[in-house]
Parts: structure tokens; C-alpha cells; sequence
């Protein structure tokens, strides 16, 4: 589209039609204010029913803040009946606004040490302003929430502006006097799931340079047998210069190294490099400017999502591992090899009225799958309450498959109504296993547990927090484990923790979500193998001083202990260490002894490690501790713990909850700004959906438009069809989502191949509002390939319909043209190698229950799946491999990757690429999930939505599967005889596959292996 100097659209005029399309620009103080209002119900993608329209509706009053001028549009317009791609004008945007950002990254780094566990993460930001106009930019990062900011500084005209850290209390008065000037004193704030966003914005004159440097820190924590460090790329803009650096050093050796990137495409593959060796590895991400562009005519960056680096370090049946460094040191203990305990475990489920809907249908999901998971050895019960309390059976019962099958029924017929009554639920929890215990019913040597799942507060019998707190622990008397899990952000965390805490446990959050079931199968999973209870380490009075905490309830397997502590002055050259612990049926000791000379020395040689991080480590893990104990401690010991906590943060300049860092800034501009961390409590009312990431390094300018072109919109701008909430003085069109369907069916056309166009209409042929003008754009996107066309413009038939006759100039009024069947895609595709008809298409008809589709035990693969042969698709599909021990559950829905009894959910056509031992991982946007890795064959999985949807199954280098391959689609890998051509059909012929004859016929079909739209082929069609 041209535009004039003015900034209006160039206005044609034919008739008494007419179009104008305003030029949009974003100003520093106004933005066009733009409402998208997706009217109609969609019956499906790729269909369009009358008025199935994307309104853009532009306010009457547009401010064009840039040029001052103001541009009225009329009531009513007539707009003339002119095609134009939504693409074009989506690129409209996104360079009229590449235009008008005039800050530039011109130098993004991040350099990340791992040493030991403990991390330290800096991010340097370089900018410049290349306008010749004051403009602001905005710093912007995500980290972890259990991380803590150590400094943060701008270089503005060579003068440091540094962040000091000083105690929250000091730092009120600025706070708020900034807050009640208007300005945005709060830098700090929760964005994720495990992640805190910071914040700051900085005036920067023409032509100056700015650097931003931020450094935080933080203790990798062992989940489920892997340490996890994550970072965020999103720079928003090409960036000439853009590295990212991990460095690992673990003294016990690397087990295993794995990367997983949700941006990371074919070409940047080659721009993340690793490399490892027994102690060390480094991974980088160095792309060019060429690789970071989504395509060479556009200049915005494919830069956007989360790095995340897995691994793990070797161990043994021991005492652990004791690292010393300048007179500290650090006991990290989690030994392999030792036998799961029983476990006796109440589940203690909310089916109060706030639980219905999807929240009790993933609780019952959950809690099945969680059954299943019990071990013959463990004894469980249910309770689930909501008026009241009531317990599947009168005492634990032993997960038998019998008791778990009549468990399973139990938690499907789990309906949710009426109150929240926790007290009574808890306390019958407790007197479970206390007549249990008391008639000798538990297994000696067994750990009791009682998992509470609630969603809200009390509302009924005893609503007193603090009193139902105080009940628990006085029943509980540190006989049991208590666990707590808050589904969603209606429930008090802050009571759910304490009661935790109080009760030897841990409260976890349960966002609301698609992948809520799997949090909670993952929180089973880190409870559900306890391997110790009662673990104390001990050490020489006259070696070690200010030790941490040294004396904890239970180990979980896939978990870590960690201890830490001061050498003392005249500490012996050699530090022993015994660790003390109660398995099953038997105590337990280990003990170590670490020279402190060696190990001095081991720190010091690795160039790239920072020094002196052993004492801020111990640091760390002594204000963790400290504000974790202060929750459920007295009023008086709670204070003196608070002390210390403060006192260690001031000390070694950590922002935690008892500290702020105030910014400074160059003077004139606004002086208070001040960095605070947010507790859980504070987001309690606060949706947080699928989760986050870690370094987010941005920079915005503050107008209506980010880098990427795209307007700030209003919450639930552009939620899709039926998610805008209502609007007074508007209405929704015929046939909206909450209308009934017109009775009249739609019938479909097929085209080979249609573009994403935007049709402009006149809007005549739509409802109109009176009071807006409006645009009316009709989005014809086919995903299916099919275009609708409404029954209405059919005339309605005297008596039923019949097929027009072949070329027929002038057909009855009342006759309907016959519509050819669409080409269907195949259930699956095989390439057969070595053979001269290079693909097979076979299709299910018959299937009873899940399909070993196929397994080869050379290759360590395994792929079965449940077909319905009423629907004619895969409801789900699953790849098992041997090495590494990894599972892919497919579903129409999503991919969820067990790794490590630890469950990851990918939603269908989101970037992942992931690169672990023997295994590489990649999505792209088209939906196509790859399994590859060296001498594998290559197995695929996609989300079909073409003709004959559904689940796919694709195969490559297939000549890599062995000769012991078998199943429903394997056997096409073994000795496969093809019969001649049948002399009556050319088309028809014999496949004879394990001694039995299969009927194949040449068909035309759809592939559908480089995803939607497919392209038509011909193939020799089987049916099984």
C-alpha cells in the first residue's frame, strides 16, 4: 500500500464504491487504538459461513500522533469489493514500525558459569539511539524466581549508574514517593511459572550508547535426576552481535548433557555448538544476522523462547561429594543404588464446587495415572471432601491391581459440588493412619505420606487459618509427611505452605492449564521413591563453623541434599563427614573424608570459573533456608531468622524478600525506581499460564507498537472466536457461538491449492452497527483445502435434489452439481527400500485395542498406538526408545516427552529442538515432530488437519531397521514379494508379506509427510 506524506492511505474511487485504508503510525504518547472483534462462529478452519468476518474496527476520532493529524471516518462506508492479502497488511505494520524504532541493539551477551551447581548469570545489553529525537528504552529480562539479582548497572555518556542494594524497609519512603508521582517504581514482577520479569527504563539522547549489565545467581536445584538452567532469548530485533555462553564445571564428572531450544530452527542449528569432556562443557549460541532473520525480506528476528541446558554428574553409592573452596565448603549427597521404601499415602482431593470443570476432570486424570504409578509394596487411601469429608475405605489398603482398578472407578466418579471444609478432610487423614499404625496395619520400615490437593480456602466447618494450621501439627506430632498442592490462584499459598512446612512437607503451586494433570503426575513422581528418613550429617566441631541445615526428614530418589559450611581458622587438612540415615528395616551410615588442599587446587584452574563462588553459595543456601524455617517458625524466633537473612543479603548484595536495589539514574529523569522481590502470595490473583524462561533481555520503546510491528492491545484483544466477553452497545452477528445453528447443512468445494487471503466485502452483504464504521475483512485461510458455500445462496429445492446433468449450460433451479469426493490421506505412508515401488500406503480398517505398529529391538525402538477404525485416525501414538530411555505420547492435543520419570508437554506446531545422547528431537511450524539420531531410522509424528485428519505416522532411513523388525507396520521391512501386474487391471497387484497375500491398487492419495496442504501422489494402496 502507498501513503502519502500526510499519512493517510491513498483513496480510490470507482462508482459509489469507495476505499480507504489509514496509514498507521505509532506516536511516542498516542497509538491507533484498533479493536479486533472476531464475529461469527467458524463451523471449522477453512470454512466461511455468511458473516464470518474479522472486524478491525477504527475509532472514529484516529490520533496520528507523529503527523498531528486527525482522520474521521464516517458512519457508514461503503468499501469497495478489492482483495487484499491479512499478510500484506500485518507487513504494512511491522514496517511502518521498524521504521519509527530508532533504539538499537547492536551488542547482546549472556555469560553463564555453572560451578558446581551454583550459577552465575550476566547480561550485557549495548544500545544506541539512532534518532535524532530523545527517545526511552526499556531494559527487560526474565529470571528465575529463585534466583537472586547481585547488581545491575547502566553506562550512560561513560558514567556507572549503579543499583544499590539496601534493606526493603529503608527503600519504602522512595518507593513510595515514586509510586505516587505515577512512575512505575516496581522493576521487579512475577511473569511465569518460575519466572520474575525485570524492568528499567532509561531516556537516551541522540546518538548516545548505553550499556545495561544485570547479574543474578542461583543454586541449580537436582529435580528428578537432572539440574535444569534456562534462558530466555527474545531481543525483539536483529542484533549484529548476539552470544550466548555456558560454561559447566563439575568436579564428580558429567553423566549426561542435553539442549532443548523452543526457537532454534533448521538454520540456526548450526549456529549452537557443544562440547564436553569428563568435567567441563561449553555451549554456545553465536548466530550470524542472516540466521537470526525468519526470512530474507523481512528484518524481524526468529529470536523468541527459552534455552535450556539438562544434565547430570556421575555418582556412586557413597557419602556424596565434598567440594572446598577459599574456606568453604559444600556436601552434595544423593547415592545411587539404594532400594525404594514402602509408602502408606492418603490423597486427600477438593470436589468442591470451585473444583467442577476442567480442574476435577485433570484431577481425576491425574490422580488415575497416579494409581497406576503406586508399587505393589505401598498402601493407599482416598478421601475427598468438600461439605464434608468422606474416605473411600474404612482403612489403607495394599495397591494391589485389584485395589487399584476399584480405585481407579472411585476417582472417575469424583463430581464436584458445594463447600471447602480442609479441617475435617485433614484431621480424618491423620486418624487414618494413626488406627492404622495403632492396630499394627503399616509395614515396618515404611513412610507415610498425605497429599492435600485444594483448590480455594475454608469455607465450611473450622475457617480459621491459623487454627486449622495448628490442628494439623497437633494430630500430625511429626509422625507423617504432609504435602500441599494449590490448584490455581483462588487458594491461600501462604496457608498451604506453612501447613507444609509446619508438617515436615513442601507446597507446590498447580497452574490452571492444558498440562495441569501432568504438574501434578510430576509432583507424584518426586514424592513417590523415597530411598532415606531421618538423614543427619555430622562433622568435627573443631574443622567446620556456621554449618546450614544438616538434619532433614526424607530423601526422594532424583533428588540432592545439600550442606554447606565456613572451614574453621585451623581446620585439619583433611575434612571427614558421616552422614546418618534410616532405610528400610535398617539405619544406615556413610563416611568421607575430602582434603582440603586438592580440592582448593581443583578450583583454581579452571580459567572460566568465577572465584570465590563457594562462599556466595553458602550464602545463598543460608537465606533460602533461613526465610524457608521463618515461615513456620514462632513470632520470636521468626524475627531473629528474618535478621540474619537481611544482615547475609546486605553482606553479599543479594535482592531477596527483606532487601530492595534502588536505581539510580542520570539526573532529571526519575530518580526512585527501586527492585523489590515478589513473593508467591503476591501473585495470588494473578493468571500465569504454560511456562517460562529465563534471561529475556528487550528493549521496547513506550508506544503503541513493540519491534515485531505488533500493537499493544487491551487484555483478551484477539482471543479468537467466542473468547471476546461482551460489550454493551455491541452484538454479535447471526449464528455467533452462543446462537443456534442455521438448519441449513454446507457444502464443501475442493480446491488444490488456495492462498491466506483477506477478502474486503461490501458491507451490504453483512450486518451493520449503525453507530462504527467498520472494516470488514472476511478471513478465507483453508487449512482443510475445502471452501464452504452456503446452502442460502442454493435455491431451496421443491423436492429432494438430484445431480445436474454432465455440461449443462442451464441446470434446473432445483438440481445440486455433484462435488468430487477429496483425495484422503493414507493412515500411513512406508517407503520401502531397496524395493521398485518405493512407497506403500496402508490403510486400518480393522483394530481392536492398542497396535504394536512396530518394534525393532536392534535399534531400540518401539511404536505403538490406538487406532479407531470408526473415525479412521490414530487417537494417539507412541515412540519408546531404549537409549536414551525416552517415551513420546502423541495426541491430537499435544506431545507430552517422559524423560526421567519427568513429563514435558510441547503444543502441535511450536518450535522445539532438542539434542541429547544418541537422540535429536525437532518441531517446526508446520506440526512435523522428527526422532533422529545417528544409525536410527527416522521416526516422525504430525497433527494431520488436511482431508481424513488426524494423527500421522511418518518413517525415514528406513533402511536402517534391522532384520528383526516386526509389527503391524514393521512386517513391510522384512522379506516383502510383489506379484506381477494383474493382466485384466494394470492397476491391481499381489503383495505377499510373511506368507501372507495382501490385495494392492494403484490410488491416487494425499502425502501428507512435509505437512499441510499435502500433495497429491500415486501410490500402491494396501488395506489392513
Amino acid at each position: 500500500m502507498a501513503t502519502n506524506s500526510r499519512g493517510e492511505g491513498d483513496r480510490v474511487g470507482h462508482g459509489n464504491t469507495f476505499c480507504a485504508l489509514p496509514r498507521l503510525l505509532g506516536g511516542s504518547q498516542q497509538i491507533m487504538q484498533m479493536l479486533l472483534w472476531p464475529l461469527p462462529y467458524l463451523e471449522s478452519l477453512g470454512t466461511w459461513r455468511p458473516g464470518a468476518d474479522l472486524l478491525y474496527n477504527f475509532s472514529s476520532e484516529a490520533s496520528l500522533a507523529a503527523t498531528g493529524v486527525k482522520m474521521k471516518i464516517p458512519a457508514s462506508v461503503h468499501i469497495c469489493g478489492t482483495m487484499l492479502a491479512l499478510l500484506s497488511l500485518l507487513a504494512v505494520l511491522q514496517t511502518a514500525t521498524a521504521r519509527k524504532n530508532d533504539i538499537d541493539i547492536y551488542s547482546l551477551t549472556v555469560d553463564s558459569k555453572v560451578s558446581s551447581r551454583f550459577a552465575h548469570t550476566v547480561v550485557t545489553s549495548r544500545v544506541v539511539n539512532r534518532a535524532d529525537t530523545v527517545r526511552e528504552a526499556t531494559f527487560q529480562m526474565e529470571l528465575p524466581k529463585k534466583a537472586f539479582i547481585t547488581n545491575f548497572s547502566m553506562i550512560i555518556d561513560g558514567v556507572t549508574y549503579p543499583g544499590n542494594i539496601k534493606e526493603k524497609a529503608a527503600a519504602q519512603e522512595q518507593y513510595h514517593a515514586a509510586v505516587a508521582k505515577g512512575e512505575s517504581a516496581g522493576l521487579v514482577k512475577a511473569t511465569g511459572r518460575k519466572t520474575e520479569q525485570f524492568q528499567v527504563s532509561v531516556s537516551v539522547a541522540p546518538a548516545a550508547k548505553v550499556t545495561f549489565e544485570l547479574v543474578y545467581e542461583e543454586l541449580l536445584k537436582r529435580h528428578l535426576g537432572v539440574y535444569e538452567l534456562l534462558l530466555k532469548v527474545q531481543p525483539q530485533q536483529l542484533v549484529k552481535h548476539l552470544q550466548m555462553d555456558i560454561h559447566i564445571f563439575e568436579p564428580q564428572g558429567i553423566s549426561f548433557l542435553e539442549t532443548e531450544s523452543t526457537f532454534v530452527t533448521n538454520e540456526l542449528e548450526k549456529a549452537l555448538t557443544t562440547s564436553q569432556n569428563k568435567t567441563k562443557a561449553h555451549i554456545q549460541f553465536k548466530p550470524t544476522l542472516s540466521q537470526q532473520q525468519k526470512s530474507p525480506e523481512k528484518q524481524d528476528t526468529v529470536l523468541d523462547g527459552n534455552l535450556i541446558i539438562r544434565y547430570d554428574v556421575n555418582r556412586t553409592l557413597s557419602g556424596g561429594s565434598i567440594q572446598i573452596e577459599n574456606g568453604y565448603f559444600v556436601h552434595y549427597f544423593a547415592p545411587e543404588g539404594l532400594p525404594t521404601m514402602p509408602k502408606n499415602v492418603v490423597f486427600v482431593i477438593d470436589k468442591s464446587g470451585s473444583m467442577s470443570g476442567r480442574k476435577i476432570e485433570q484431577t481425576r486424570e491425574a490422580l488415575i495415572k497416579i494409581l497406576d504409578d503406586l508399587s505393589p509394596k505401598d498402601q493407599f487411601n482416598l478421601i475427598v471432601f468438600s461439605m464434608e469429608a468422606t474416605q473411600w475405605k474404612p482403612s489403607l489398603v495394599p495397591a494391589s491391581a485389584e485395589n487399584v482398578n476399584e480405585a481407579r472407578s472411585y476417582a472417575a466418579s469424583i463430581k464436584a459440588q458445594g463447600g471447602t471444609n480442609i479441617n475435617d478432610a485433614m484431621l480424618m487423614a491423620v486418624k487414618l493412619l494413626d488406627n492404622d499404625n495403632r492396630n499394627e496395619l503399616l509395614p515396618a520400615g515404611s513412610v507415610s505420606l498425605i497429599i492435600l490437593l485444594t483448590d480455594g480456602d475454608p469455607t465450611v466447618g473450622e475457617t480459621n487459618s491459623t487454627k486449622i494450621q495448628k490442628n494439623v501439627q497437633k494430630a500430625i506430632s511429626d509422625k507423617y509427611s504432609l504435602f500441599c498442592l494449590g490448584f490455581g490462584f483462588d487458594v491461600s499459598y501462604s496457608f498451604l505452605e506453612k501447613m507444609a512446612l509446619d508438617n515436615g512437607g513442601l507446597a507446590r503451586r498447580i497452574y490452571e492449564d492444558s498440562d495441569s494433570a501432568l504438574q501434578l503426575q510430576d509432583f507424584y513422581q518426586e514424592v513417590a521413591n523415597p530411598l532415606l528418613e531421618a538423614v543427619a550429617f555430622e562433622y568435627p566441631s573443631n574443622a567446620v563453623e556456621e554449618v546450614t541445615q544438616d538434619n532433614f526428614r526424607l530423601l526422594f530418589k532424583g533428588s540432592e541434599m545439600v550442606v554447606a559450611g565456613k572451614l574453621r581458622d585451623q581446620s585439619p587438612d583433611t575434612l571427614s563427614a558421616k552422614v546418618i540415615g534410616h532405610m528400610h528395616k535398617q539405619n544406615i551410615t556413610f563416611q568421607m573424608e575430602s582434603s582440603v588442599a586438592e580440592q582448593e587446587e581443583e578450583f583454581r584452574s579452571p580459567k572460566y570459573i568465577f572465584h570465590n563462588f563457594m562462599e556466595r553459595l553458602w550464602a545463598y543456601l543460608t537465606i533460602q533456608q533461613l526465610l524457608e524455617h521463618s515461615v513456620s517458625a514462632s513470632d520470636a524466633e521468626r524475627q531473629a531468622l528474618k535478621t540474619r537473612a537481611l544482615n547475609l543479603s546486605l553482606s553479599y548484595s543479594f535482592v531477596t524478600p527483606l532487601t530492595s536495589m534502588v536505581v539510580t539514574k542520570p539526573e532529571g529523569q526519575e530518580q526512585s525506581q527501586v527492585a523489590e522481590k515478589p513473593v508467591e502470595e503476591e501473585n495470588r490473583h494473578r493468571k500465569v499460564y504454560s511456562g517460562g524462561s529465563y534471561a529475556d533481555p528487550s528493549f521496547v520503546l513506550r508506544r503503541g507498537f513493540s519491534r515485531q510491528g505488533v500493537a499493544r492491545f487491551p487484555p483478551g484483544f484477539g482471543v479468537g472466536v467466542g473468547g471476546l466477553p461482551e460489550r454493551s452497545g455491541f452484538r454479535g452477528p447471526p449464528h455467533a457461538p452462543d446462537a443456534p445453528l442455521p438448519p441449513y447443512p454446507s457444502h464443501h468445494l475442493t480446491h488444490a491449492s488456495l492462498p491466506s487471503m483477506a477478502f474486503l466485502v461490501p458491507d451490504s452483504a453483512l450486518p451493520a452497527e449503525p453507530d462504527q464504521a467498520m472494516l470488514h475483512v472476511v478471513d478465507t485461510r483453508i487449512k482443510e483445502t475445502t471452501t464452504t458455500v452456503p446452502a442460502s445462496e442454493l435455491p431451496a429445492p421443491s423436492t429432494p435434489p438430484y445431480p445436474c446433468p454432465p455440461a449443462c449450460s442451464a441446470c434446473p433451479r432445483n438440481c445440486v452439481l455433484a462435488v468430487p469426493a477429496p483425495i484422503q490421506a493414507p493412515s500411513v505412508i512406508l517407503p520401502l527400500p531397496g524395493q521398485s515401488v518405493d512407497r506403500l500406503c496402508v490403510d486400518i480398517k480393522q483394530s481392536q485395542g492398542p497396535m504394536n505398529l512396530l518394534s525393532d529391538p536392534t535399534q531400540g525402538v518401539e511404536v505403538t498406538g490406538q487406532y479407531e477404525t470408526e473415525e479412521a485416525r490414530f487417537s494417539w501414538i507412541e515412540v519408546t526408545f531404549k537409549n536414551p530411555q525416552l517415551q513420546v505420547h502423541a495426541s491430537p492435543e499435544h506431545v507430552v516427552v517422559i524423560r526421567n520419570r519427568r513429563s514435558f508437554a510441547y503444543k502441535w506446531k511450536e518450535t522445539l529442538f532438542s539434542v541429547m545422547p544418541s537422540l535429536k528431537m525437532t518441531m517446526d511450524k508446520t506440526g512435523v515432530l522428527l526422532l533422529s539420531g545417528p544409525d536410527k531410522v527416522t521416526i516422525g509424528l504430525l497433527p494431520w488437519d488436511g482431508p481424513g485428519e488426524g494423527l500421522r505416522l511418518l518413517l525415514r532411513d528406513t533402511d536402517r531397521f534391522s532384520s528383526h523388525v516386526n509389527g503391524t507396520l514393521g512386517q513391510f521391512y522384512q522379506d516383502v514379494l510383489w506379484g506381477p501386474l494383474e493382466a485384466a487391471d494394470d492397476s491391481k497387484r499381489t503383495l505377499r508379506v510373511q506368507g501372507n497375500d495382501h490385495s494392492a491398487t494403484r490410488e491416487l492419495k494425499l502425502d501428507y509427510q512435509e505437512g499441510p496442504p499435502g500433495t497429491e501422489i500415486s501410490c500402491w494402496s494396501v488395506e489392513l
